[in-house]
């Protein structure tokens, strides 16, 4: 499979064009992934423009990539959301990089009563640090549209949330299963799904979510952890919507 690269120049270059690749992510292309002349790769501006193209030069300082073909890739629909709850460790950046790289089309982190990670004074930070995780992940996955971080979000934002899109919360407890949910027909909303941290969600949360309309569902028989949970929620929807 050809190498796949990243560039917002991807978005206006036609058949024909020279597409340049400088800074980390030329390194990127001639350092580390050592593209070479006459090689065929791929380019993406992350926002479904999907570029084929054959390197003329490169070095670490600059790629050069003539354009042979151009494709818009359109935003998958209905699209998945993941809201993850913030975890200790590298936990919640396990679950980002595995979800991207699964299909998810937005994350959500989110600052749950039990979440012993805490975003209060370094939210900035913390965005930052996903959105780069989300960027390497798809495109390391070849993805056309690389997903949305939004922001840090609480329990009442996600209660609001419950109002405009289908809200499905993994909880271990619960008696519907997330393959018979999944595949129900879609309204054309938003599919979010809400992983809990590591000591689950809690009790008045759940509550407060169930009453704003949102689902509870479980994945099987075991327990898994926050930074798996989510990752084989998206597999399951993009089984059953036909994405796999």
């Amino acid at each position: 499979m050809a190498l796949h690269f990243v560039t917002d120049d991807a978005a206006s270059a036609q058949p024909g064009d020279v597409v340049e690749l400088t800074g980390s992510e030329a390194h990127h292309a001639a350092a580390v992934r050592r593209v070479r002349v006459d090689e065929t790769v791929t380019l993406g501006d992350g926002r479904g423009t999907w570029l084929a193209g054959v390197v003329t030069a490169a070095s670490p300082k600059q790629v050069d990539i003539r354009v042979t073909g151009r494709d818009e890739v359109p935003a998958p629909h209905p699209r998945f959301v993941l809201v993850q709850a913030l975890a200790k460790g590298d936990r919640d950046e396990l679950a980002v990089q595995a979800a991207t790289e699964l299909g998810v089309d937005a994350i959500v982190p989110w600052q749950a009563s039990r979440s012993v990670s805490r975003w209060d004074a370094k939210a900035e930070k913390g965005l930052a640090r996903w959105r780069t995780i989300v960027r390497e992940a798809a495109k390391q996955a070849h993805r056309a549209w690389i997903p949305e971080v939004e922001g840090l979000a609480r329990t009442a934002d996600l209660v609001r949330l419950a109002a405009t899109s289908q809200v499905l919360v993994l909880e271990p407890s619960a008696s519907a299963r997330l393959t018979a949910v999944a595949t129900e027909a879609s309204d054309g909303r938003d599919i979010v799904l809400v992983v809990g941290p590591e000591g689950g969600i809690a009790p008045e949360e759940l509550s407060a979510l169930e009453n704003a309309g949102a689902r509870l569902v479980r994945l099987g028989e075991t327990v898994l952890r926050t930074s798996t949970a989510g990752a084989a929620a998206i597999s399951v929807l993009s089984a059953a919507h036909g994405r796999w």
